[in-house]
């Protein structure tokens, strides 16, 4: 018999994060949701502790809460740090999702694996579900091999991808770029943006409500959830400026190459969300709906 949407049981891995704590507050309302986290306790949901690299914890951690659904959002996001810290990403991002699919399958559970624009190399942007992974940097490489094991391992999966998400408020003791730019541009404080960097910047709120969607109506395969507009770094900050009413003049355009980074960043990695478009009731929003949703989430103006 098929459990009832009402009736599901949700394990979301990384449920401190700006997007797993979004999605728990809004499954919660509905579900019986279980966050799962490592270091930061999760604000909703019935707080689970394990470390997804830890093969043991998780199983214990399944058994316990034996889910119908699994949302996969612990990684390791920071670029940099994966790139220096090689062991630690592979750990976090391949064996977590490793032990996090087998345990899933265990439970006879739908997984859904959060992805990244990473994987692509960035030389054409506008990517679909169906071009083919080329990352440039080791934290593409850990998320494309972490997909390679869920479609290997999993019966039933959706593996979703995302860019840039932002949100209204910090989370997992994170700042996320556009409450970054909002602080700064309040303190009137001047800022370097990358001009020669494009994505599709995706509002948590946005992500989560597709993902839910897709959870209800438990669909299979690769999906692109982000934002619907592509834009550089730069024009997404005057964007920003704009709809907060604070002074553009502030934002300064830059070049990545006065950026010391240790991992190579794409250039265009912005995905095609056709497929989402077509198939959601939940559609990706353009970034002047997704601002002014955003507006109308931050406390503070």
């Amino acid at each position: 018999m098929e459990t009832k949407w009402c009736e599901l049981k949700i394990l979301i891995t990384g449920a401190s994060g700006l997007y797993g704590s979004k999605l728990a507050q809004l499954a919660a309302k509905d579900c019986e949701v279980y966050s799962g986290y490592n270091k930061d306790q999760p604000i909703y949901g019935t707080a689970v502790q394990f470390d997804v690299s830890n093969k043991n914890q998780v199983e214990h951690a399944f058994r316990r809460v034996n889910p119908d659904v699994v949302v996969h959002a612990a990684t390791l996001t920071d670029v940099d740090e994966c790139e220096t810290n090689k062991e630690l990403a592979w750990k976090t991002n391949v064996e977590g999702t490793r032990n996090t699919a087998e345990a899933a399958k265990e439970c006879h559970a739908f997984l859904v694996y959060v992805s990244t624009d990473y994987v692509f190399s960035g030389e054409k942007g506008n990517y679909t579900e169906t071009d083919t992974p080329d990352p440039i940097n080791y934290y593409g490489l850990t998320k494309l091999k972490a997909e390679e094991l869920v479609e290997d391992l999993m019966d039933e999966y959706c593996i979703t991808r995302t860019s840039v998400i932002y949100g209204a408020t910090p989370a997992a003791g994170k700042i996320n770029f556009a409450l970054w730019l909002l602080n700064k541009l309040r303190k009137k404080e001047t800022v370097k943006i990358v001009v020669d960097q494009w994505n599709s910047p995706t509002l948590n709120t946005n992500l989560a409500e597709m993902t839910l969607e897709i959870i209800q109506r438990r669909m299979t395969g690769v999906y692109h959830l982000s934002g619907a507009t592509h834009l550089s770094r730069y024009n997404f900050a005057k964007l920003i400026a704009s709809v907060f009413n604070l002074d553009p003049a502030l934002i300064i355009p830059s070049a990545s190459s006065e950026f010391a980074w240790a991992a190579k960043r794409p250039k265009d990695s912005s995905l095609n969300v056709e497929k989402a478009q077509n198939a959601l009731r939940n559609k990706p929003l353009s970034v002047n709906q997704a601002l002014s949703q955003l507006k109308s989430e931050v406390l503070y103006f």
